[in-house]
């Protein structure tokens, strides 16, 4: 194995019409899976394949898949609210139409939510799960302003749009421990600060502000997860502190009694983005390690 990134034929699919299609690429040839080394399913929430490129292109020992979560890149857009249910089911429609078995399947962030819930629901679906940094805000002590301020920000998004929700979000995902008392109370930021508009253009396809507060809220099946042993990994980035992702892999590892297992860099560390650097080589070699 090398953490060198090769070039690999990649085909892309579609599974399911309508609203229901969801659009994968497989990395490589899935003949080349075996029990062992199965497929590798990468995955994210909101983001889409393009953000596991790099992460994809550094696992060579084996077929790789990605894809497009529902109503983000190339699939279609709506404005109704995902839910981490929908999501799973997606995540299980993939799978089914690879028709190579159980796979290994790494997601974060969001995706690492909606891993959980594919493992509960559909546990044969999967050899080894990671769950890299799920946001949830369920097993945290301060679960209420976490959800207090996921409901501001989606009221933000459907009477004021795009610009004023994102000015939000932006300040309380970079939060660098529990939510204090009054987060809510002072002014709201301006959009320009971040350099986006404040101008609603009426769009609300975000499909980052249609997950919520669905996944955030979500609540994991704590006795299907713990049955899983230890083909489930909760991870969380050495460099992620105390970010609401990172607090919340480590309040699911405790409420499943296990150990929260570390991975380089950040919450993005598997990517690489002007300003925020991540370690994608360091971060490949460890999810094989993992899995290994």
């Amino acid at each position: 194995m090398t953490e060198n990134t090769v070039a690999r034929t990649v085909s892309t699919h579609v599974v399911g019409a309508g609203d229901d299609a969801i659009t994968y690429d497989i990395h490589g040839d899935l003949t080349e899976a075996t029990v062992d080394r199965p497929a590798l399913f990468l995955f994210a929430a909101p983001m889409d394949a393009s953000g596991l490129a790099l992460l994809a292109a550094r696992i060579t020992d084996r077929p790789v898949v990605t894809y497009d979560p529902r109503g983000a890149g190339r699939n279609p857009v709506g404005t109704a609210d995902i839910t981490v249910e929908q999501h799973a089911s997606d995540l299980h429609r993939v799978i089914a139409a690879l028709g190579v078995g159980r796979v290994d399947a790494f997601g974060t962030s969001g995706g690492a939510v909606n891993l959980l819930a594919l493992a509960a629901a559909h546990p044969d679906d999967v050899r080894i799960a990671v769950a890299h940094e799920p946001p949830l805000a369920e097993h945290l002590p301060d679960r209420d302003l976490v959800l207090a301020v996921v409901a501001d920000m989606k009221r933000t998004y459907a009477e004021q749009g795009d610009g004023a929700a994102m000015a939000k979000f932006i300040p309380f995902v970079m939060l660098d421990g529990p939510v204090p008392d009054g987060y809510l109370d002072g002014p709201a930021p301006d959009p320009a600060m971040f350099g986006m508009s404040a101008e609603d253009d009426g769009a609300r396809t975000n499909p980052l502000l249609r997950n919520m507060p669905a996944t955030l809220a979500y609540r994991i099946d704590v006795g299907a997860l713990r049955d899983l042993g230890d083909r489930l990994v909760i991870a969380a980035g050495v460099e992620s502190g105390d970010t609401l992702p990172a607090r919340g892999a480590r309040a699911v590892a405790a409420a499943l009694d296990v150990e929260v297992t570390e991975f380089p860099s950040h919450h993005a560390g598997f990517t690489d983005q002007p300003g925020y650097p991540g370690d994608p080589a360091g971060f490949a070699a460890r999810l094989r390690d993992v899995l290994d």
